[in-house]
């Protein structure tokens, strides 16, 4: 030791600079790394430290409150949102190894595998191999003993699953768009023929790339936002969309696979069997119904009064931005809006800009 010691202290030393974390590409549909920057732009200026993100879905918007040093609370009621959050908000340091990796992907005798995706979703999402191959990795992840490599694993699987998915989305029964010998005028059929396993070790090295330590104890939890407990100096809020229309995101219904995956030891028990794409049994949310919304809303931000509110909204949406405005001056001696109008919905054909209120 001493020998070794004797020739490390004869070499040139060059520090090791930390890396800059950077967050993982994500498909989900209504994610906010678009515009995170953007969104950072309207809230830098505002005198807080510890933040809540009440939707924190893929957790764009808290990666970049973590990345300003913030101390960062994520949520999401969906558990394989949470499962985002455990792996990159709350998670400081642990990372996938190429040895994790490798397991991940081999065949064990202490693992029990199932087979409940290759019997129940038959030519529904994805190929017979595909599903075999998902049914296995499941099993792989569910064995690991730390939850934070676990939650790292479900993360990229759950990326591999969006990445082949024609619109990215669960929502139809429709493999045949990808397995139809036809001339193709839209998708990216490259993507969807990718094997799942290159698929799952780019998003891995994704995830391992926006893990990092900034000092703080942030914590990712998963519960209903008006169950939620604390105090908060800023409060951000990005719930579904109701339409103009007063049509709602179903997030749930969009990703009911990824959440079935999440909540694999359950996942039979909640399939609503009489959908051709087996979505989950589940009651419409507050945020989806366009009678309850208001009432949603006016309730949120009663709730977190006592911190700045920061809204994420659409222009077209249901309550109108007016109205939004309008509830938050209830319980917030100021409100300004700012609006973004390059920002591009996937499958939304309507224009709509994306609006910022902040009310403190």
């Amino acid at each position: 030791m001493k020998n070794s010691a004797a020739r490390f202290s004869t070499q040139l030393f060059l520090p090791t600079l930390p890396r800059e974390p950077v967050f993982p590409s994500t498909r989900y549909q209504g994610s906010k790394l678009k515009i995170a920057d953007w969104i950072w732009e309207n809230i830098r200026d505002l005198h807080f430290e510890i933040a809540l993100d009440a939707f924190g879905g893929t957790g764009a918007v808290s990666h970049l409150l973590k990345r300003q040093s913030k101390t960062v609370f994520y949520n999401d009621v969906l558990v394989f949102n949470y499962l985002i959050g455990l792996a990159l908000i709350e998670n400081h340091r642990v990372t996938l190894t190429e040895s994790d990796i490798a397991w991940l992907l081999d065949t064990h005798t202490q693992v029990r595998y199932q087979d409940f995706i290759q019997q129940t979703f038959a030519d529904i999402f994805f190929t017979d191999e595909e599903n075999r191959w998902l049914d296995h990795v499941v099993g792989n992840i569910r064995a690991l003993d730390d939850k934070y490599k676990q939650a790292l694993a479900y993360f990229a699987l759950f990326q591999a699953c969006i990445a082949k998915r024609p619109y990215n989305l669960f929502h139809r029964r429709n493999l045949y768009l990808r397995t139809a010998e036809v001339e193709r005028t839209f998708g990216n059929k490259t993507t969807w023929d990718t094997p799942f396993e290159e698929h799952f070790r780019n998003y891995i090295a994704e995830a391992n790339a926006g893990v990092f330590d900034n000092g703080k104890p942030n914590v990712a939890t998963q519960s209903d936002v008006f169950e939620i407990e604390g105090e908060f100096d800023l409060v951000y809020v990005d719930p579904p969309y109701v339409s103009a229309d007063g049509v709602g995101v179903d997030y749930l219904d969009f990703y009911h696979f990824l959440e079935g995956i999440a909540d694999y030891e359950h996942w039979a028990d909640r399939i609503d069997h009489r959908l051709k794409h087996k979505g989950l049994i589940h009651s419409r949310s507050v945020w989806c119904d366009k009678n309850k919304i208001h009432d949603a809303f006016d309730r949120l931000f009663a709730k977190f009064r006592n911190s700045i509110l920061v809204v994420s909204y659409r222009s077209n949406g249901i309550p109108s931005v007016g109205e939004l405005t309008f509830l938050l001056q209830k319980y917030k001696g100021s409100v300004l809006e700012a609006e973004r109008t390059d920002y591009q919905y996937v499958l939304s054909r309507k224009a709509s800009q994306e609006v910022l209120l902040i009310a403190r």
